[in-house]
């Protein structure tokens, strides 16, 4: 007789997907769960599914696969690809998909992400649908009615050749560029310095070796781990180096000197590059200054939203179906839409449109306009869901007596004017976040140390 399927233990979908430490916050039972309960609701004859190099990517995949056939719906399986493949291929087949990544967690970490069938992530509204039906728990189909599941090949191919033809080739081939890439050992090797030489550029490759142990840095491409690659440009005169995480729909770049290129300055960049007098930008509410500058300057319009692709994407659809027009949007931590070319983060198109900035300067010249700013994140662990309430209460009492005005769109941020800070607990890690940002890295840092000791001081 056919039974219902155990709700997981983790499944609400945070700002980017369901994640946990594999195995433990997130079993194989849990993915199944959950792609029955996203086969449910979508309700599609067939769905595509793709994983990163994580090294529990197979045994959750089988069972994400086991869930839609389980729900009467065919699998495309695709393999390892960067999620931006799989959402290339989601649009152009026509059918939802699940990829199986934690994106920039650590190793021991794997989630699941959700994709409509043009090939953007679910809004706020479905996720929230899949979330009730995971709770409910979703019956089986008859064992006659079993979905089937294939192999497909060429996913990588098919998005490289889309990637390829949507930039300006002939202006970076003819930049005679040399590129270097660290995809981190992430889903990314096995795309980007493949894009890069198709366009052109002389590539070089660090940490390009598929691995989901991720033996040469953590697959969050942060200053402190992208140390190898800054070396790798100053020594080898590279015009640019480009980092992802592990899914690769996300890119930090490193300009000629060797320096890196905070996310905010790069998203700054491409916008001045691409915004117009009454276009709207979205972004999160960590904006750097930077970004708000040139929307004002350029007679554009900023939405701010709470920290997450998925409030992004839910926000620029809403603008692009009110007609504005969004040329683009973005994070601080190198995640940038460009909606004309998809709906979707994706860290080699990013890192392609940069080159093209690179045609007539330097990456160091190209950036130089938008600095001037400090801007820090401190990450403060919590063990349980009273250590988190407690810091939160703890951050909520010290900010109600500080002189500055207050946004609690997603956490509590203060603007003193000359800077700002923000305190929220993470999307996707048990820890609280705090950004901070001033013109005076001294002022920064200590905004940031003082919510990031209100936090620490509260357990």
């Amino acid at each position: 007789m056919a039974g219902r399927a155990t709700a997981p233990r983790m499944h609400e979908f945070g700002s980017s997907g369901v994640r946990g430490v594999a195995f433990r916050e997130l079993s194989p039972a849990d993915a199944l769960a959950i792609a029955q309960a996203a086969g449910s609701v979508l309700d599609a004859p067939r769905l595509a599914l793709a994983r990163d190099t994580r090294l529990t990517g197979q045994t959750l995949a089988d069972a994400v696969a086991s869930g839609l056939t389980s729900v009467g719906a065919d699998v495309d399986r695709l393999g390892i690809v960067p999620t931006p493949a799989l959402q290339a291929y989601c649009e152009a087949e026509g059918v939802p998909g699940v990829m199986v990544t934690a994106s920039h967690n650590p190793p021991e970490y794997n989630g699941c992400k959700l994709v409509g069938s043009d090939g953007v992530e679910l809004t706020r509204d479905v996720l929230d649908d899949v979330e009730a039906a995971i709770a409910a728990g979703v019956e089986p189909v008859a064992w006659d009615a079993t979905g089937a599941s294939r192999e497909v090949d060429g996913a990588i191919r098919r998005y490289r050749e889309q990637l390829v033809a949507a930039v300006d080739a002939a202006a970076i081939a003819d930049a005679d560029l040399t590129v270097a890439i660290d995809p981190g050992h992430g889903a990314g090797a096995l795309a980007s310095p493949a894009i890069f030489r198709e366009l052109g550029c002389r590539v070089l490759t660090l940490n390009a070796q598929p691995d989901g142990r991720f033996p040469g840095r953590d697959p969050e491409p942060v200053e402190t781990t992208l140390g190898d690659l800054q070396r790798l440009v100053r020594t080898s005169d590279a015009d640019l180096g480009v980092a992802h995480d592990g899914d690769a729909d996300r890119a930090i770049l490193v300009d000629e000197t060797g320096d890196l290129i905070p996310g905010g300055v790069a998203l700054a960049a491409l916008t001045d590059a691409t915004v117009a007098a009454g276009d709207v930008v979205v972004s999160a509410v960590n904006v750097t200054q930077r970004l708000v500058d040139v929307v004002e300057d350029a007679g554009a319009s900023l939405e701010l939203t709470r920290i997450g692709s998925t409030y992004l994407i839910t926000a620029i659809r809403d603008r692009l179906a009110a007609g504005d027009r969004v040329p683009v949007a973005g994070e601080n931590n190198g995640g940038v839409l460009f909606p004309d070319y998809r709906v979707a983060r994706d860290g080699a198109y990013t890192a392609a449109r940069f080159c093209e900035l690179l045609t007539d300067a330097p990456a160091s010249e190209v950036v130089a306009p938008y600095d001037g700013y400090a801007n820090l994140r401190r990450d403060v662990p919590y063990a349980d869901e009273a250590d988190r309430e407690a810091m939160l209460e703890a951050i909520a009492k010290a900010a109600a007596d500080a002189d500055a005005e207050r946004d609690e769109t997603d956490g509590i941020r203060l603007d003193y004017g000359d800077a700002w800070v923000l305190a929220r607990p993470s999307g996707t890690e048990p820890v609280v976040r705090v950004y901070a940002e001033a013109r005076d890295a001294d002022r920064a840092e200590t905004l940031a140390d003082w919510l990031a000791d209100v936090a620490r001081d509260a357990v």
